[in-house]
């Protein structure tokens, strides 16, 4: 079967991220960048189901400006087979991402799809509801665990009370959380054949989709630096502190 990944070029996160002066958002200018980590475990997983004989191909897309190959090009290098570039340099909001998705996937007809469950910039872990919304398929969301069995796939998702399972008939939406697997590095060699495999670009024009901005942002703030803690004595000085200066009791 074919299996779609979405993938996501964001701020690394080892960089400490900064607010631009005018508070209109985030500093990305000479700011490292690389793919979502739940974006890399969805590459992982899908390349997993690959080497196990039950994927036949790859396919990788990601929406956003021309950089956004660097990122299609490391999960070429990762295992996927050809990459798929929507490319703009507007503010895709989740929304608009899924419809673009849905768009692809009409011209892929991929049998299982998979996403991170969030990216790290928005945080919005929106966009694999609204697909499986937007096609009316199943979908297995914070999924630690991907079975593919004929024309099923069983996912075991964390959910707050434990692990739950479901059993998705294909075609279905797979999220994926941080326990699913452990990403592979990219070796020398695939790096290189990476840069030789195909990689077409369209735009949401092409698509069809328009990808105005539902949502406005309005101001940007960096977090209130937090104090210094204290150390104290004993648990008599612990509970007055809060209970009269923390006031949390």
């Amino acid at each position: 079967m074919k299996i779609l990944v979405a993938v996501k070029r964001v701020i690394d996160y080892n960089v400490k991220v900064r607010v631009k002066a005018d508070n209109s958002g985030v500093e990305t200018a000479n700011v490292k960048m690389s793919m979502n980590p739940f974006c890399e475990i969805a590459v992982e997983e899908a390349v997993r189901l690959k080497e196990k004989g039950v994927a036949s191909e790859i396919v990788v897309v990601s929406i956003g400006p021309q950089q956004s190959q660097e990122t299609l090009r490391t999960a070429l290098a990762l295992g996927a087979d050809r990459a798929i570039l929507v490319k703009t340099d507007e503010e895709v909001q989740p929304l608009a991402v899924a419809k673009i998705l849905k768009e692809v996937v009409a011209k892929e007809e991929p049998k299982m799809v998979i996403l991170g469950k969030q990216t790290i910039d928005g945080d919005n872990n929106q966009t694999g509801q609204m697909l499986g919304a937007l096609l009316d398929w199943p979908q297995g969301t914070f999924a630690s665990e991907v079975v593919a069995e004929g024309e099923a796939v069983k996912v075991t998702r964390e959910i707050d009370g434990g692990l739950e399972t479901l059993e998705l008939k294909l075609p279905a939406i797979v999220t994926t959380d941080l326990r699913l697997n452990e990403p592979r590095f990219a070796s020398l060699p695939n790096i290189m054949k990476a840069k030789k495999k195909p990689l077409d670009e369209t735009t949401p024009a092409d698509l069809g989709v328009d990808i105005a901005p539902r949502v406005a942002t309005l101001k940007v703030e960096p977090p209130p630096v937090r104090e210094a803690g204290i150390k104290v004595e004993t648990v008599a000085e612990l509970v007055d502190k809060l209970k009269n200066e923390a006031k949390v009791i």
